[in-house]
C-alpha cells in the first residue's frame, strides 16, 4: 500500500492531506524519513507523524455520540469549554465528522479515519443528515414548509430541496444532504419561525439509537460499512 493511503486509511487525514505531510517531512517509516508519498509500506515497520506512530488501517474507530448541549465539536477549545472529544475517552487521536452548534444536540460521529470523515462530509456525496427543531409560532404554515422543502434563499445562495414534515405544531422534522454553516436554523429564521431548540436524530443510516445526552458507543463493522455504501 503506498504511504499516502496508508495514512489516510489509518485515519490521519485526508489522502490529499497527508501527501503534503509527507512532503513536508513529517512521515518517517522505520525510523527513516519519507518525502515521497508513493512509497509502499506494508506495516512491517513502524510508521509516525510528527513523531506519534500510526496505528495501521485495520484498526480504526467510529464512534457515536449523543451530544449535550454547551460541547464544542472540537478536540480543543481556546475558551475552556468541554469538547466531544473529551466526552469519548479513548487513546486514538478523534476528531469529529462534521460539526454541531454548542448548542444543537444530538448525533455526532467521532473517528480516526480520515478517509472515511472525509467523504461523509465532502458536500459531492449528499449523505443525508436529519434534525427536529422546536420552532417559534407554530404551527408552520404551508406556504412556509414548502419554501423549506423547495428551497430557501439565504445569504450565501439558495438551499437545496430538502424533506420536511411536521409531526406535531411547532415541531420540524428536515432532512438535508448539504452541510452549510447553523443552516437549520438560518432556514426556519428565514420563513418566520426561528428556532428554539435543535437536535440531529439521525446521520445516514444512523439514528441515535436511544443513546442518552452525553453517551457513546462504538459502532459495529457492519454500521461502519452502511457509512461507507451511504
Amino acid at each position: 500500500m503506498r504511504l499516502a493511503k496508508f495514512l489516510a486509511h489509518s485515519g490521519v487525514a485526508s489522502r490529499r492531506a497527508a501527501e503534503t505531510m509527507i512532503a513536508g517531512g513529517r512521515v518517517t517509516v522505520g525510523g527513516e524519513l519519507v518525502r515521497d508519498p508513493a512509497r509502499d509500506v506494508d506495516g512491517s515497520e513502524p510508521v509516525a507523524v510528527d513523531g506519534t506512530p500510526v496505528a495501521p488501517p485495520d484498526e480504526r474507530v467510529v464512534y457515536a455520540l449523543n451530544k449535550p448541549a454547551g460541547v464544542v465539536s472540537t478536540a480543543k477549545d481556546t475558551h475552556g469549554r468541554p469538547t466531544v472529544v473529551e466526552l469519548v475517552p479513548s487513546d486514538r487521536r478523534l476528531y469529529p465528522v462534521g460539526r454541531l452548534d454548542a448548542d444543537t444536540t444530538g448525533l455526532l460521529l467521532l473517528t480516526d479515519d480520515g478517509e472515511l470523515a472525509n467523504r461523509l462530509t465532502h458536500p459531492r456525496h449528499e449523505v443525508p443528515k436529519t434534525y427536529r427543531a422546536k420552532v417559534a409560532e407554530p404551527p408552520v404554515g404551508s406556504k412556509a414548509l414548502h419554501a423549506l422543502r423547495t428551497g430557501v434563499e439565504l445569504d450565501d445562495g439558495r438551499t437545496h430541496p430538502a424533506t420536511v414534515e411536521q409531526p406535531r405544531p411547532g415541531v420540524l422534522e428536515i432532512t438535508l444532504r448539504e452541510g452549510r454553516k447553523r443552516q437549520v436554523r438560518r432556514m426556519c429564521e428565514a420563513v418566520g419561525h426561528p428556532v428554539i431548540s435543535l437536535q440531529r436524530v439521525a446521520f445516514g443510516p444512523l439514528t441515535l439509537s436511544g443513546l442518552k445526552p452525553g453517551a457513546h458507543r462504538k459502532l459495529t463493522p457492519s454500521e461502519v460499512e452502511q457509512l461507507r455504501q451511504a
